[in-house]
């Protein structure tokens, strides 16, 4: 059994994993016996967090390219896969977000939010399934969210992008599963990260949060591992265009 979610002998490309949940995915992608690509804009943060995966005992690569750059991704991804090998698992985590009300929401932030939320899932995801259907397997994990699926005010740009992420993964399932791709995205609920930091702080968000949410808390990174590691593992064969939310329920709840 312990053989079926095992990932040895596999490499794994996380986006955005410097810190926060794609740091907390590239470590239990580790765990599981991965090799990791740990990819950011910052060389100073991808290479600490590479420090901090090497401690564990994991193989590291670094891969820094801008995400938003579809010149970039594609020369990053070929130039690894001709000079360290295949890429067989990857997750799409790079993201962003902007909170403003929409009647004042900027043009520039809303942009911004989609380069980096959409574009970069497709711009990576090409450059990897293009391998990976050359092979006939592989494995890509978008990180949606529970935005995919509802909303709440002020982010309703950001909104437009998970939902998007969302219908793309459907996209790319219909298009590659019968190379042998199996493409789904995983939507977690409220976790505590650099991403959420200000609504963390806030007592009246988290004090709203806990009650909102069925298990009454907020997420922690580590709990999205599991179904990361499910995803990017044999025990997913069929499993192909799905959202999986982890929020503790809250997108079951009024």
């Amino acid at each position: 059994m312990t053989d079926l979610f095992s990932l040895t002998g596999k490499r794994a490309l996380i986006t955005g994993s410097s810190q926060g949940i794609g740091m907390a995915l590239a470590k239990g992608l580790a765990d599981a016996g991965a090799e990791i690509v740990l990819n950011g804009r910052d060389t100073v943060k991808l290479a600490a967090a590479a420090k901090t995966l090497e401690t564990g005992g994991a193989g590291v690569h670094q891969l820094p390219f801008d995400v938003t750059d579809h010149d970039a991704a594609r020369a990053a991804v070929d130039g690894f896969e001709d000079t360290q090998g295949a890429i067989d698992i990857l997750v799409n985590n790079a993201g962003m977000q902007h909170r403003t009300p929409l009647e004042d929401f900027p043009a520039d932030a809303f942009e911004k939010l989609l380069q980096t939320n959409v574009a970069s899932v497709f711009h990576v995801g090409q450059a990897c399934a293009r391998h990976m259907i050359a092979r006939g397997a592989g494995k890509i994990i978008n990180i949606a969210s529970v935005q995919t699926a509802l909303s709440r005010p002020g982010i309703a740009p950001y909104t437009t992008t998970k939902g998007a992420v969302g219908n793309l993964t459907k996209g790319m399932a219909t298009d590659w599963a019968h190379y042998g791709l199996q493409c789904n995205a995983i939507a977690p609920g409220y976790f505590d990260t650099p991403l959420n930091a200000a609504l963390v702080a806030d007592p009246e968000f988290s004090a709203w949060l806990e009650k909102r949410t069925p298990a009454g808390r907020w997420g922690k990174v580590e709990e999205l591992v599991g179904a990361c590691i499910f995803l990017a593992s044999n025990a997913s064969s069929f499993v192909n265009g799905h959202t999986l939310y982890v929020d503790g329920g809250i997108t079951a709840s009024l």
